[in-house]
């Protein structure tokens, strides 16, 4: 198939360039100007510059392609101005969705995030991961950047009622090679292994491979159902933070961090590095909404997925492995 990716440099979206090349598909991956392709080196694809802003640019650039994969994303925590997000992750996404329609893709995949899917809720001081079906409501979304995603699927399904063949896929925290900037889970391995984490707070997340959320998106255009959902995670990947923290000890033989921070002592401390971002104009290392986000579990379910596409289910740890490995060979390890 002729494909194209938005967001192409990105995390997900470099290793889904790689996977895509290594099924025998072409390639155009949107890149902006002066983007970092150091996560796109050894594959074959056509570079095609421009950004998600120009629709009438992208309907030309996605002429003659079967698939478009929307990757692309602006994924902040904290910014003075939050406008630009939402005019990217919101704007950005009808823009690309109607282009790709418009120049004949039969089948368009929109990245959203598990952010956009309802919390498991605590029963006994248990917690049930949830899925796909969970009810879940734009008050719920706790950040600016998971309202922006959420406001961006609801453009997503009001395009599937006007006849586009649109599938959603909501990965949930992938880990892997190629994690250029990193992302916020890859910056955890990375303090681990340059033992610049001496505690961690109780949160819990959904780990996964980022390579099998690559293969989740071509699967997702093989076989997806348009208009559904489909949560790329890992069945066993439900981790506490002490957990993944633990099985990265038992990977590098590294010893893992013993403090536990108290989320008040932590939500304390985000409002004064919030505090002191709005008066220096610079991003905080603490922002407020991911210590919010850092009071749930954020566990999900991804049996539909693994049931209807043939979701692959690489081991956690084996995921961690991999990233331990792509940072240690890549210079994000100190001496």
């Amino acid at each position: 198939m002729n494909c194209f990716v938005t967001g192409a440099s990105g995390f997900i979206g470099s290793n889904l360039v790689h996977e895509l090349v290594a099924r025998g598909h072409t390639v155009k991956a949107l890149l902006r100007p002066g983007a970092d392709v150091r996560g796109l080196a050894g594959a074959d694809y056509q570079a095609v510059p421009g950004d998600i802003g120009d629709r009438p640019a992208l309907t030309a650039a996605m002429r003659g392609c079967d698939w478009c994969f929307h990757v692309a994303a602006s994924y902040h925590l904290w910014l003075p101005d939050y406008a630009p997000m939402y005019a990217a992750n919101v704007d950005g996404t009808r823009n690309v969705l109607e282009a790709a329609h418009k120049a004949g893709c039969s089948r368009i995949v929109y990245t959203s995030t598990v952010g956009c899917i309802g919390l498991p809720p605590e029963e006994n001081g248990e917690f049930k991961p949830t899925d796909e079906s969970t009810p879940v409501t734009a008050a719920q979304m706790s950040n600016h950047y998971k309202l922006s995603k959420f406001r961006a699927e609801v453009v997503a399904f009001e395009l599937v009622d006007k006849g586009l063949p649109i599938v959603i896929v909501n990965p949930s925290a992938p880990v892997g090679p190629r994690d250029v900037k990193p992302t916020p889970t890859g910056k955890v391995i990375v303090d681990f292994l340059n033992r610049a984490m001496p505690a961690y707070l109780d949160t819990g997340l959904n780990w996964v491979h980022v390579r099998d959320v690559a293969a989740g998106h071509i699967l997702a255009a093989e076989k997806g159902r348009v208009g559904e959902k489909y949560i790329l995670g890992h069945a066993e990947g439900n981790w506490t933070m002490k957990q993944a923290l633990d099985a990265l000890a038992e990977i590098t033989g590294l010893p893992a961090p013993r403090f536990q921070v108290p989320y008040a002592v932590a939500l304390g401390a985000a409002y004064v590095d919030e505090a002191i971002a709005w008066l220096s104009s610079k991003p905080p290392k603490a922002p407020l909404a991911g210590v919010r986000m850092a009071k749930h579990k954020m566990w999900f379910n991804p049996a539909k997925a693994i049931r209807e596409l043939g979701l692959p289910q690489t081991p956690p740890k084996q995921a961690l492995a991999d990233a331990v490995e792509w940072f240690r060979s890549n210079g994000y390890v100190e001496a």
